[in-house]
């Protein structure tokens, strides 16, 4: 099993790689970028499909009997009980806008539990990775969640989707500055995850993701030592839900913060 762990982490890895540099060969002309509008400030361009075809191509090489879930393309239905949960390009607003602000997104879920997870930043080269019960790198060095005293001991990151009341985004960033804090908002959810597990925000919240955008994030904050709210990850991979993740020292704070601010 270590060893199954270890080849799709290689193997996430460089595909993640491999993805990546065909963003940035779009991104390098985002002028030419034919781009849609799927919702409000839902955007999709041809550069989010055709990374995600590149993906998928690799893992049905590579996995044939796995099962793959994206944001652009119908899942593909496994055999194998591993399902590939991906997102080419997590911040498609700031990709087509040219803010080097956006990342490739892969997770690997086996046995209702994200056992892979893979970021990658391509504008900066900056590669999060981790396996479960193996810690997390960056760049393949290993990385810990900041050391915290309080809400108002850094930045927390906060979400905010099309398919939540923007009131709630309100309560919780009023709630926040009310304890001190500053909120941090990159339009990237998955990067701002990654944020929290290398230590560079002490904590994240929204009112509700999609898998692709949060599983590869969550198990990261976990292997680097912080705390994510208990969530199946079968269930995510249906219909989503809400994220929380934190440092331990701010986590149950954050977290009565966001039931407060979010409701029931």
């Amino acid at each position: 099993m270590i060893k199954e762990s270890e080849s799709r982490l290689t193997f996430a890895v460089d595909l993640a790689r491999s993805a990546g540099a065909k963003a940035l060969e779009y991104f390098s002309a985002v002028g030419d970028l034919v781009i849609e509008q799927k919702g409000v400030q839902d955007l999709v361009s041809n550069a989010d499909r055709d990374v995600e075809i590149h993906i998928r191509e690799h893992i049905a090489r590579h996995y044939p009997d796995d099962g793959i879930v994206g944001e652009e393309y119908e899942n593909v239905e496994g055999t194998s009980g591993h399902v590939w949960v991906i997102d080419p390009i997590d911040g498609t607003a700031n990709f087509v806008r040219g803010l080097p602000a956006w990342c490739v997104v892969l997770a690997c879920v086996h046995d209702d539990a994200v056992k892979i997870g893979v970021i990658y930043e391509p504008c900066n080269g900056e590669m999060f990775s981790c396996a479960a019960g193996a810690g997390a790198s960056l760049n393949g060095r290993k990385i810990r969640v900041a050391t915290t005293s309080g809400l108002d001991d850094g930045s927390v990151g906060v979400g905010m989707n099309n398919r939540t009341d923007t009131d709630l985004v309100v309560r919780v960033i009023g709630a926040l500055l009310a304890r001190g804090g500053i909120f941090f908002r990159n339009a990237s959810g998955a990067l701002m995850l990654a944020y929290v597990a290398s230590g560079r925000l002490i904590g994240y919240t929204e009112t509700h993701m999609n898998a692709w955008d949060c599983l590869a994030g969550q198990l990261l904050v976990a292997e680097a030592g912080g705390r994510v709210e208990k969530q199946s990850a079968d269930a995510m991979v249906v219909r989503g839900g809400r994220v929380v993740a934190a440092t331990p020292q701010v986590f149950d704070e954050l977290v009565a913060l966001s039931d407060e601010a979010y409701g029931p």
